[in-house]
């Protein structure tokens, strides 16, 4: 099969433009954050290994970001990509629709990072305006293909799917968040509190890393199981994991109620993201529910 480039009109487009602006800003954020030296990031040094990780965690989802960006926008200008096996609406939708959330996040933990400071260094607030513009970027590009009809957006763009992708975007918040918070208030915690919340978590980015790879693979029909039921009985596993979760976040807030450092504080953004995660679940399972009970009717 020949390969077609774009028309030239094609390379004026705002998804091209909004692309284009995707790449430049999340490599000139990692970039700059890369480049970073601890002193101005901080002035505590007892801070530095929280610094450590969640920077990590930050240059990580703008350099993943980046990567997937660039490799989309290259196979859209060949015309590349309908010779490969993925549904290629479904991808660019999860990877707008991820990208915001996780470059919003990064956003936020940067921010986070660097309000220590007194002093405003140049190189770290440049890095924090470019982090935001590639969250705006990113939620441009959502803008643009959700606001396509339905059969060119596919499943993730609908709200089922986009439920599935918030689902996934706080799996992955939890790995720094429960890591860094956990361990370092380990000493005033209960044991069974760590491995409970640590395997809820572990499961449900399990199950939701299944449910999007048989979404973009187009797997669904090769399924020996009714994939919308499998989908279900995820949705509730992970309504119930959640649920059981939150309990723990709130129980460790009220025991370190009196404390106030940075550990509590990633406490209190993992509480919020994890009731942020049990919103979409509670949301996703009445669809689902709605969904099987008008296709029984049918």
């Amino acid at each position: 099969m020949p390969v077609i480039v774009l028309e030239a009109r094609d390379f004026a487009s705002p998804l091209f433009l909004v692309r284009s602006w995707e790449v430049l800003s999340s490599c000139t954020t990692f970039s700059l954050v890369t480049a970073l030296e601890s002193s101005e990031l901080t002035k505590n040094l007892l801070h530095l290994q929280h610094l450590h990780t969640i920077r990590i965690f930050c240059i990580f989802t703008w350099c993943f970001f980046f990567t997937l960006t660039l490799l989309i926008h290259i196979l859209s200008t060949i015309q590349f990509h309908s010779l490969l096996p993925v549904s290629w609406k479904n991808l660019t939708v999860t990877v707008a629709v991820l990208g915001s959330l996780m470059c919003l996040n990064a956003a936020i933990f940067f921010l986070w990072l660097i309000m220590e400071h007194q002093q405003a260094w140049p190189r770290p607030v440049a890095a924090a305006i470019t982090s935001g513009f590639t969250f705006l970027a990113y939620t441009s590009e959502c803008f643009i293909l959700c606001s396509q009809v339905q059969e060119q957006r596919g499943f993730v763009g609908s709200m089922p799917g986009l439920l599935k992708i918030v689902q996934l975007w706080g799996g992955f918040q939890m790995i720094p968040l429960f890591v860094e918070a956990d361990h370092a208030l380990a000493s005033g915690l209960h044991h069974w509190q760590l491995w409970v919340s640590g395997t809820s978590y572990g499961v449900c980015i399990l199950m939701s890393v299944i449910t999007l790879l048989v979404i973009l693979g187009d797997f669904a029909g090769q399924c020996h199981l009714p994939f919308d039921k499998v989908m279900v009985v995820f949705t509730i596993n992970g309504l119930l994991l959640y649920m059981v979760a939150t309990v723990i976040c709130f129980n460790k807030l009220i025991q370190l109620r009196n404390s106030a450092n940075k550990s509590s504080e990633l406490l209190i953004m993992e509480t919020v993201v994890t009731c942020i995660t049990l919103l979409s679940y509670t949301v996703d399972l009445t669809f689902s529910i709605k969904i099987l009970c008008d296709r029984s009717h049918t």
